[in-house]
This record gives C-alpha cells, structure tokens and sequence, in this order.
C-alpha cells in the first residue's frame, strides 16, 4: 500500500458504512440524504479531502455553499483540521458577490452596485409612489413578500397571475403588491443599490452572458458542494445551473424533512428531483443518529412519521447511536407567564447542577414570545443569548474589546504568550476573568467578552497580532464564538445549532401550528418545524405550552402534532368523532360544572380541580401536606425541580378526591402514562394512609 492509500484509509477509520460510501464516491452528481445529527458535515469536509488527497483537484477548486456564515466557518475550520485549504466555502450571496465585484465592472458600466442599507427603506419609498398607506409592519410584510416573489423568479408584470394559480395568499391586494414591487424596482435602480436577490440574478446573468467571466470562473471552481438542499430557491439554482455549465461534479446534501424555509421561495423539490435530473447519480442515506439520545430520537420520528406531501417519500427514520437518556419531559402551565417562570427556574437548576449556559436552549415559534423568557431569565440571573439579534461582532462591548487587543499589540503586553496577554489587554476595558456580574444586561455584555477570551485557548502558541488577524477573519465571516449564556431563539433560528438542553416552549395549537398556515402544505411545514426543534436536543428536552396566552385567558389546545401522543403531562387527546347522523345536529362539548355549586366552570384551574374558587374544597389537608413532603423528596432522587414531578395544582386535585385506582388517578390533570407508571403506586400508597417513606420507597423502586 502506497503512502497516499494509507493516507486516504486513514481519513475514513472514524466513519460509519454509509458516511464511507458518500465520501468515497466518484466524482458526478451526488445526492446524500443525511437526517439530523447523522454526521452531514463530516461526511461533507471529508468527502472534499477525499477528492483533493486523491489528486482529482486542489482546494482552490472547491467552492462549499452553505447557508449561513457560521457554518462555512465551521466547515473552513474542519478543513483546516484535515489538511485542505483554499476551499471557496461561503453562503450563496456571499460567493456571489465576491464574483460580481471581481468580473462585475464592464457589466455596470465601471460601478457594480452597492447593496442596499435598508430594503424596508425601498419598500416605504416603493409604496409612497405607489400610493399606498403603509406602516413599518406592513412594509415588513410587503418586503417578505417581495424577496419571496425575487427568489422564485416571479417578477412584478407576473405576479398577481401567479399566485392566483399557486392559491398563495397575498399580505395585502396582490395588485397593490405588484405596483409595489415594480416601484420597488424602480426605486433601487434610481438609488443605484440591489438587494441580496439582485446579487444571486445580476451573478447568474454575469455567468450567462459574459464567456470570458464564466470561463474564468468554471475554470477556477470544478467541483460544487451544497448543503442544506432541501432549502434551494429557484434562484439559486439558477445561479448554481450558471455556475455548472455542462458540468455536473456536484454534490448535494439535505433531508427534507428539515424543508421550513418556503416562505423566503425554499424549495424542497430540486432535493426531491435530485435523481431524476440526473439518472445516474449515486444517492447515499445517512440515519444513524449521534447526536441526541433513543429518547429524543424516538418522539422525532414519532413526529415525523405522520407527515404527508412529497417531502414524506425521502422521509428518514433516525437510528439513535448515543446511550439511554432522560424521558422527555412534557408538561401544562397555567398560562404563558407561568411557563416562563418555571423554565427559567428550571434553566436556573440546571446551570447550578454544572450544566454550560451555553449548553442550554429555549425555543419557540414567534420571535414575539422571546420578551417573557428574557424577563424571566434575568429575574433569575440566568444569561442569555438572543438569536438573530444584533451581530456578534457588531455588539459595542465587542468592538471595544478587540480595539483593546489591537492597541496592546504594541505594548508589552503583546509580548507576552497568548493565555496570558489577552486578559491582561481585556483589562483596559474593565473586564477580569471570574468577575461576572449578576444577570441581566451588564451579565451579556461580560459574556460576550469572555467568548473572546476563550477563543483565544483554540489559538494556543499564537502571537497576540496574529489572534487579532483570526478575529479579523472571523468578523468578516461573521463566524462568531460561543457566547456563555442560554440560548433564546425562534425554531427557525436554531437550524444548524444544537444543545445539551433544550426547552420546546408554547406548544399550543394556533401557536405550533400557526393560525396562519392554513393548508395542509403549510400546516406540513410546521411539523418539520417541530421536528427541527425536537431534533436539537442532545440529552435533556423539555416540553411545554400554558393553557392561556394571559392568565384567566381562554384555554387553549396542545399542539396538533402533540396531541395525539399521550406524553405524561400533557392532556389526553380527545376520542376521535363519530360520523354525524344524517339529520341529527353534531353533539356539543362537554361542560364542565362545579361539584359544589353547580355553575359551568371556565377557568382552566377550576376545571382542573372540579370547583370554583368560591366553593368549599373538600381537600385532605394532611394528605396534601404529606403528598408535598414526598414530592420534594422524590424530585431530590431525580436531581430536578418538585414541579416536575407533579405541579401544585395536581397535588390539589388529588388530596380533594382521593383516587382509589390507577383508573381515577389517570383521570386527573397532569397525569399521564408515563407519571403513572412512576409515581402512581407511591401517590396511592399516601391516598391508603401510607407513610411518606414508605411511599418514597416504592417512586424509588420505579425509577
């Protein structure tokens, strides 16, 4: 065996069948379909190493489209570890750009275009000459709706027809939104700026047009990666056919059961189609699942399972490859603001039984829904993260740190090895190692200055002047180190991302799905976005949704996709309908009346326990204290909150009526399969006159 055989045999010992067959691959079209936590971008960075230590190309071949700035950092940084450099691995927009600026200038008469500061800006002055009152809300609307229309190809004289025969729903008069949209043209071309579709059409036309650019270009990049395929617009593929040429060493990797980017123009069906544009395509599936525990693998394919459309016949079923872990956790909060205080005091818990804040998510549907967990979170102390927020390196603690670093170069601190000048340089401005302040505001902004100083270990050996030039590179990649806090994002937000911890919150129906998604296709989406969401957990998920929006609120429903799963915590679902009789009108819901005056209750705690507040309970007070006593015990055994083993209000229920069998016991709130199975003998032994320890004894012989 040649050197270069043991070398290539040696970038494949740590890969599994399937990652082995998609890395070795000849060179062509191919198609890998890699679910979550399958190992895609080790499959991805290897299979490039693979092709350049083989001698088919050099790195500078390469060009890796990823979807945003931090995965192509990531993707440069493994490379780097794998000894292949000068890979053109950047988000579609940005390797465009770079393209348009460099072989742009004849095209735009000597000037390429700027981009545009503001397309809400445009989109105000698009709608003025249109003649239309707008408000900043609705400009957002018509902007989204725009770069959608951009981005599928559909442009301003086609779009009312087009969305008439797609049955899409316009944010506003489909013809208001044309005149808008061709102003909107106008008022770019006017200004001399383009936007980021502008970037990927004004490319592909480059390409198209322009033999000496597309010659040079093809010439450079002969070997195409693209990730995340499932979420291709139109346009994109259209650059990417430019790109291309005749050519077709192209490799794709995707799952589309993560396709929930459609409202931007995602596309799902170039994945889909994949094989059968190219018949010959080596098509590769990656299912072994080393990221989250059976737990958490198993309720994501439970999930996922029940999906339909297209998207559902390259549907994977996730094979999970890490240890048995926790059962995930579901449970019902009196309303929003409860659910927000009990996952941050769990957060809180969490962190103080050693767990990163880092390592730790809460995620939701609406980037609406962040406020009460960021309230909730600094009440107690807990740092926190805001996806999507302002920029990492933008952020002004940032900015000032690494103006500090830069300044200290010269000084003697920069002569100093690299773990102990970069403190010492973050002194200038205030900051000190272990001196984090109390939570909140001033609790980020330290954070995000110790990010710096804890990147500055991965550089170890590294003078102070070159840490400053990766910190360069790295702002402007926009590849941004992991900030100690936990983790607040929208499920859009968090693809790509994973952590130990994560809390699924606002689970109801209306909510997750939206009221908005009103087809079965769009109701579809929200359940691969679910699916996203579940399938960021590693160890530890928790699930959770408030009856009400506001306390006293009406009682809201469980997610559809939820309902019918029957998680401990959450309620039943209800037995499916009987067929309506021909002539006989449909059956009401049940109404719920109080067991001691009679009333109809509405309150979603009265219905819990039976009876209005005004009514006399009829709680055994001994029993409730013992029941409390016990639980504060057993949640010690599970290293967790007591609320997570029964919430005070099911301890209520259960010292006022006293269940004699599981059957009773099964009926209450916030009981279901699972919390019977662990905690039902303990909770009966107490009802029969048990002893705390004796029931304590029996939850432990459950667990």
């Amino acid at each position: 065996m040649t050197s270069r055989d043991q070398d290539l045999e040696a970038l494949l010992t740590e890969l599994d069948p399937e990652q082995r067959e998609a890395v070795t691959a000849e060179p062509g079209p191919v198609c890998i379909l890699a679910g979550a936590g399958t190992g895609k971008t080790r499959a991805v960075t290897h299979r490039i190493a693979w092709r350049v230590r083989r001698g088919d190309l050099r790195g500078q071949h390469v060009t890796a489209v990823t979807f945003t700035a931090r995965a192509a950092g990531e993707m440069r940084d493994r490379l780097r570890g794998l000894g292949v450099t000068g890979v053109n691995a950047r988000t579609f927009h940005s390797a465009a750009l770079r393209q348009l600026r460099f072989f742009g200038a004849r095209r735009f008469g000597g000037q390429v275009p700027e981009l545009a500061d503001s397309t809400i800006k445009f989109i105000g002055i698009a709608a003025a000459r249109a003649g239309l009152k707008t408000s900043r809300a609705k400009n957002f609307d018509l902007a989204t709706e725009i770069e959608w229309a951009a981005s599928s190809l559909i442009g301003p004289d086609d779009y009312v027809d087009t969305i008439a025969r797609l049955g899409r729903e316009a944010p506003t008069d489909p013809a208001d939104v044309a005149k808008v949209y061709a102003a909107y043209v106008e008022a770019k071309r006017r200004a001399g700026v383009m936007d980021f579709a502008d970037v990927l059409a004004h490319t592909a036309d480059m390409v198209a047009e322009d033999e000496s650019a597309a010659d040079r270009i093809r010439s450079q990049y002969r070997f195409f990666v693209v990730d995340e395929f499932q979420d291709v617009t139109p346009l994109q593929r259209r650059l990417l056919d430019a790109w291309l040429g005749e050519r077709d060493d192209l490799t794709v990797v995707g799952d589309a059961s993560q396709t929930i980017y459609s409202f931007t123009g995602a596309t799902s069906r170039f994945l889909l189609d994949f094989t059968r544009r190219y018949p010959e395509a080596t098509l590769v599936r990656l299912v072994r699942d080393y990221r989250s525990t059976p737990q958490v693998v198993g309720l994501a394919n439970q999930i996922i399972a029940e999906s339909s459309g297209r998207e559902a016949a390259m549907r994977l079923e996730l094979v999970g490859q890490q240890p048995d872990g926790p059962e995930v956790f579901a449970d019902t909060y009196q309303d929003e603001a409860e659910e927000a205080e009990m996952v941050a005091r769990r957060c809180s818990q969490l962190i103080a039984d050693g767990v990163g804040p880092s390592e730790i998510a809460v995620l939701y549907r609406t980037n609406a829904q962040s406020q009460a967990y960021e309230e909730s979170m600094a009440a107690y102390g807990v740092p926190t993260v805001i996806t999507g927020a302002q920029r990492f390196f933008d952020r002004p603690e940032v900015r000032q740190a690494v103006v500090a670093l830069r300044s200290a170069v010269k000084t003697d601190v920069g002569e100093l090895p690299l773990a102990e000048a970069v403190p010492a340089a973050l002194e200038a401005i205030g900051w000190r190692p272990g001196a984090a302040p109390a939570g909140g505001a001033q609790r980020e902004q330290y954070e995000a200055v110790a990010a710096l100083a804890g990147l500055a270990a991965q550089y170890e050996g590294s003078s102070l002047s070159e840490f400053c030039a990766e910190l360069g590179r790295r702002a402007s990649e926009q590849h941004a180190p992991a900030v100690e806090g936990v983790t607040l994002a929208s499920l859009h937000s968090a693809k790509g991302l994973e952590w130990d911890a994560v809390f699924l919150v606002g689970l109801a129906d209306g909510t997750l799905p939206t009221m908005f998604a009103r087809t079965d296709a769009a109701r579809e989406e929200e359940r691969r976005l679910l699916y996203v969401g579940i399938t960021r957990a590693r160890r530890l998920l928790h699930l959770s949704y408030g009856l009400s929006r506001h306390p006293g609120g009406r009682e809201r429903k469980l997610s559809r996709f939820l309902a019918p799963l029957g998680l401990g915590g959450f309620p039943r679902a209800p037995e499916p309908k009987q067929a309506a009789t021909r002539g006989k009108s449909k059956p009401r819901s049940k109404v719920l009346n109080c067991s001691g005056c009679g009333k109809p209750l509405t309150d979603a705690r009265d219905r819990k326990l039976g009876h209005c507040p005004d009514c006399p309970s009829t709680m055994d007070e001994e029993l409730f204290e013992r029941l409390r006593e016990w639980r504060l015990a057993a949640a010690r055994d599970g290293g967790k909150p007591a609320f997570t083993v029964f919430t005070d209000v099911t301890l209520v229920a259960i010292a006022e009526r006293c269940p004699a069998s599981d059957g009773e016991l099964a009926a209450l709130h916030g009981i279901g399969r699972s919390k019977l199975d662990k905690y039902g003998p303990a909770v009966l032994s107490l009802v029969n006159g048990g002893t705390v320890e004796e029931a304590l004894a029996l939850s432990r012989a459950e667990s």
